[in-house]
């Protein structure tokens, strides 16, 4: 007997085939028998340079700017260490804490990698 492959969605155990489908009862995913192995789901984010980002990379801001609800903003130049990307869905991919203003998120396109 064919040993199907879990469900790449939620790991589930129970899949089974329709057609040329595999099919996952536990979340409803389907996906294609023929769907390559090293198809990757991971986010991808570029800093302003089109260099590749990852958790924990260290960035420099390279625009002022306004942060709401402060008076102060956050400077050019500014390093931000230890960065966590998130899928933000208004374009805000990169949580982070910023020296003198807290925690916050930032779009990629106002940092570039240290």
């Amino acid at each position: 007997m064919e040993q199907l492959p879990n469900c790449p969605k939620c790991a589930g155990e129970y899949t089974y085939e329709d057609g040329d489908l595999y099919i996952c009862p536990e979340c409803a995913h389907e996906w294609s028998q023929d769907a390559s192995l090293e198809e990757d789901d991971s986010l991808v984010v570029k800093d302003a340079n089109g260099t590749l980002l990852s958790d924990g990379d260290d960035v420099t801001v390279i625009k002022d700017l306004k942060v709401k609800g402060s008076s102060s903003g956050i400077k050019v130049g500014t390093k931000i260490k230890g960065i966590r990307l998130v899928d933000g869905n208004d374009g805000h991919n990169i949580d982070c804490k910023v020296p003198g203003v807290g925690a916050i998120k930032l779009k990629q396109e106002f940092v570039k990698k240290s």
